[in-house]
């Protein structure tokens, strides 16, 4: 069997090019990373890869995690998939003992707690609203590789602070991290470059280990992660990347998708592969996702990979205030579930965190459990790591139950009952967590034993795959990217909402807009929109993206909430 089975014609053709440089333009839901994966595995299987020397980027643990399973899945081992900042860190500790004579330096574990430490200096006690503000600032100018002056000189607001003092804040911040001997997060990436650039035999050691790069969401790079892999190429070419300009949500914090956009131009030789076909939206959903769209810089037009006669176009509801907002969707939610389908396919999307207490609230009232994203992890959670350790004890000590019941046993052991509580909380939420352990125990292949059970629990953790709970997902629009649901309802679709307030000028618009794509092109089957006319004591109009997409592809609901008022 090979590696190329199973694709299509595009992905095939993507997958076959084992020499760079490679520019797969693979939109949402075309299966991107299943390139990623059978590419390598491809190389591999021919003999044009061996498995150490291919590095393949992400830019989070969890989608190293997922490509290492997939890589393993295909027999494939040994892949360094990393992120940019894992394989920095691994480079840096590995060279920096013979370069400086010394270990290298500690990473700053809270940047909020050293700037607090850091401001002091200064005599000034900014709020900690304010302090990750300036976080997020010293974030994005080093990843932007600018210096103090130049980065205050750009104009960007910090609160009430003057430039003058943001750039002395600045300083503060870094002649106390020098002083204490430690590195934050983004100094890894610029001390590995400042390494690679300043060391001709750690360049050529790297070049050396690794022959062939492969960078995901390539749209998102940071010209300080583009300098580090110009860097860990040198003068060859063996570098394929995968992206979506479409899909550009990052560029507040130094995401620059003129890197994917202009691959082409920097690399006349390259081959270039767009997926246009999308395996998991129906085709009403991908066409407001290709209206939105139409026009920008890069974007691709999805087609559906086969036809779904019954699906309806996405609906747009307008209520009075966000309360009834809430409730609507609440109601809608609550009534899917009752029709049949699981709590654990369906996903409640917003663009800003404040956004969600209402409508946890409302879903609370309505009987439906939930799980927020960007909360604490599932392998966090003290009732999943309690199990954990449950278990491996009782791993250790003879019984007759068999795994299953033993499993059974340790649970009630920690006061898990198949009832379950009331929606909302903690309660709630960490007998969610047992029941999915126990899921995955009632999903184990015969003659699966608790010290074997035990060890997948441990390596699932060290890779984030979590176990699917069967709750509704509450979700910001940043962080659902990647992830899909077969039904999805975005919430919020107003002006000052989406696009939020705060989104001036063309470039913030255009990337609220990508936003919204990417809330669209998380649905697979069906897709609701709505919007509340008044928010706080001021009125709302809906958004200019409802009108950009069009009521020839939307349709409008009129729920009694609605007293008379424009249409989108």
């Amino acid at each position: 069997m090979s590696a190329l089975d199973g694709l299509d014609e595009r992905q095939r053709e993507a997958a076959s090019v084992l020499r760079g440089p490679v520019a797969v333009l693979a939109g949402a839901g075309t299966g991107k990373t299943r390139v990623i994966t059978h590419r390598i595995a491809h190389g591999v299987e021919t003999g044009a890869y061996t498995p150490s020397r291919v590095m393949a980027v992400t830019f989070t643990a969890k989608a190293a995690g997922e490509l290492r399973g997939r890589l393993r899945r295909l027999g494939v081992e040994g892949v360094a998939a990393r992120t940019f900042h894992a394989a920095a860190l691994s480079q840096l500790g590995f060279f920096w003992p013979t370069l400086a004579g010394a270990p290298a330096p500690a990473i700053v574990d809270n940047k909020v707690r050293l700037l607090a430490q850091a401001v002091e200096s200064l005599r000034m006690r900014p709020d900690t609203a304010t302090l990750r503000d300036i976080a997020s600032e010293i974030e994005w100018r080093k990843v932007s590789m600018l210096s103090i002056d130049e980065a205050v000189g750009r104009g960007r607001v910090v609160g009430k602070l003057p430039p003058s003092t943001l750039a002395d804040i600045m300083r503060a911040y870094e002649t106390l991290k020098d002083e204490r001997r430690q590195l934050d997060f983004e100094d890894v990436l610029l001390a590995c470059a400042g390494m690679l650039e300043a060391e001709p035999r750690v360049a050529a050691a790297v070049h050396e280990q690794y022959r062939h790069f492969t960078v995901d969401e390539f749209q998102d790079v940071s010209p300080l992660q583009n300098r580090l892999l110009e860097l860990w190429l040198g003068d060859r070419k063996d570098l394929c990347v995968v992206g979506d300009a479409s899909q550009t949500i990052y560029s507040f914090a130094g995401a620059d998708q003129k890197y994917l956009l202009e691959f082409e131009r920097r690399y006349p030789d390259a081959t270039v592969v767009r997926l246009e076909t999308n395996y998991r939206s129906a085709g009403p959903v991908l066409a407001a996702a290709n209206a939105l769209m139409r026009g920008r810089s890069g974007a691709l037009e999805l087609t559906p990979a086969r036809a779904h006669p019954a699906a309806e176009p996405p609906l747009v509801t307008a209520y009075e205030t966000e309360t009834d907002e809430a409730a609507g969707i609440a109601r809608r939610v609550a009534a899917r579930i009752a029709e049949g389908e699981s709590p654990q396919d369906i996903a409640v999307l917003y663009r800003a965190n404040a956004q969600s207490a209402v409508l946890l609230s409302a879903l609370a009232a309505a009987g439906v459990a939930t799980t927020t994203l960007g909360g604490k992890r599932f392998f966090d959670m003290p009732e999943v790591r309690q199990t954990i350790l449950a278990l491996r004890g009782a791993a250790v000590a003879p019984n007759d139950l068999g795994f299953l019941p033993t499993v059974r046993d340790v649970l009630r052991s920690l006061g898990f009952r198949e009832d379950p509580p009331e929606a909302g909380g903690a309660l709630r939420d960490g007998w969610e967590a047992r029941r999915a352990l126990l899921r995955l125990a009632e999903e184990a292949p015969p003659g699966m034993t608790l010290r074997v059970f035990s060890d997948q629990l441990l390596a699932r953790a060290k890779d984030q795959h979590e176990p699917t709970l069967q709750t509704v997902t509450l979700s910001t629009l940043h962080a659902a990217k990647g992830l899909e649901w077969p039904h999805v309802y975005l919430a919020g679709w107003g002006e000052g909402a989406l696009p939020i307030s705060y989104a001036k000028g063309f470039d913030a618009i255009d990337e609220e807009r990508r936003l919204a794509y990417v809330g669209i092109t998380r649905a697979a089957r069906t897709l609701e929109l709505s919007w509340s006319r008044t928010a706080g004591r001021g009125e709302r109009e809906p958004s200019r993206f409802l009108g950009e997409i069009g009521s020839g592809i939307l349709r409008e609901s009129a729920p009694r909430a609605i007293r008379g008022g424009r249409r989108f």
